[in-house]
Formats: C-alpha cells, sequence, structure tokens
C-alpha cells in the first residue's frame, strides 16, 4: 500500500460466522448471522481524512468496532490529534476529537471496541501523521423475514387444564 494513502481492507474471517442457537432445548429467536470485516485506514499529511460509509439500500446493521489508533513508521514528534465526524441520537452530525498521539509519550491508543454507526468521517485534525487506525467492520444479516417466519411457527398459549379433586 503506497504511504499516506487511505486504505480500507477488508477480509472475511472463516470464524465471523456466527449463528445464534437453543440452549438446553428452549426455542431461541430467528438465526443472527454476523459477519465481521477487517477494517483499516491510514490518515496523513497527504490524506487528512477517511469516510467508512455503506451502501444506502443495504437493509443489514453496520457497526464500526475501533480497536487502536496508532503512529506509524515516518511519524514526527508532534501531536496528532485525530478527530471522529458522527451522527449523534438526534441524527446531527457532530466532530469529537478521539485521540491526541505524540511519538515520544503516547504513540498508540487502544479503543476497546469502540462502536459507531456509518457513515463515520476520520480526520486528521492537527499533525502530519501518518496514523493507522484499525477495527471491526461488523454486518448483522438478521432479516424481518425471519422473524414473521418464526412468530408463524410459534404456537398459542394454551390456559392450564384443572385437575380433578382440586379446587
Amino acid at each position: 500500500m503506497a504511504a499516506g494513502a487511505a486504505a480500507a481492507l477488508t477480509f472475511l474471517s472463516p470464524e465471523s460466522r456466527v449463528r445464534a442457537g437453543g440452549v438446553r432445548g428452549q426455542r431461541s429467536p430467528a438465526p443472527v448471522t454476523m459477519d465481521s470485516f477487517f477494517f483499516g485506514c491510514e490518515l496523513s499529511g497527504h490524506t487528512r481524512s477517511f469516510t467508512f460509509k455503506v451502501e444506502k439500500e443495504d437493509d443489514a446493521e453496520h457497526v464500526l468496532a475501533l480497536t487502536m489508533l496508532c503512529l506509524t513508521e515516518g511519524a514526527k514528534d508532534e501531536c496528532n490529534v485525530v478527530e471522529i465526524v458522527a451522527r449523534n441520537h438526534d441524527h446531527q452530525e457532530i466532530a469529537v476529537p478521539v485521540a491526541n498521539l505524540k511519538l515520544s509519550c503516547q504513540p498508540m491508543l487502544s479503543l476497546d471496541d469502540f462502536q459507531l454507526q456509518p457513515p463515520v468521517t476520520f480526520r486528521l485534525k492537527s499533525g502530519s501523521g501518518p496514523v493507522r487506525i484499525t477495527g471491526r467492520h461488523q454486518i448483522d444479516d438478521e432479516s424481518e423475514e425471519e422473524d414473521e417466519e418464526e412468530e408463524a411457527e410459534l404456537s398459542p398459549i394454551l390456559p392450564a387444564k384443572k385437575q380433578k379433586g382440586r379446587p
């Protein structure tokens, strides 16, 4: 990959498909399929922002879970402020600084699966980087059709039968 170029890398992990199942014979909700893809981008003096977005026609639920921000080879000992531009609960666009990285004192920051809903823009607000951002793009493929099928399969709840000899 060329230095200073932002790139989103996606690799499907064979272990990433998770199917929900029943527990000890109990009936469970419709199966959920979740795909998990590796995500990564790089911000630098040449590429100061990167936007992660998904197809508008896609009905699946997408989550970007960030794991780490770190300075990479060629970084100077200067403050590199990274901010995230996303939407809040009122669907208003907000910009929030999430990291201030400096080679001599804090070259990396763990974000512990900090979850965001796309679209998300990462900006190198100050400094020249390069700053690498890594995480996972999770896609929940549960569909409404499966929910409707599950509801149709459920049997109605019947009242308890009275036993003879008991009041």
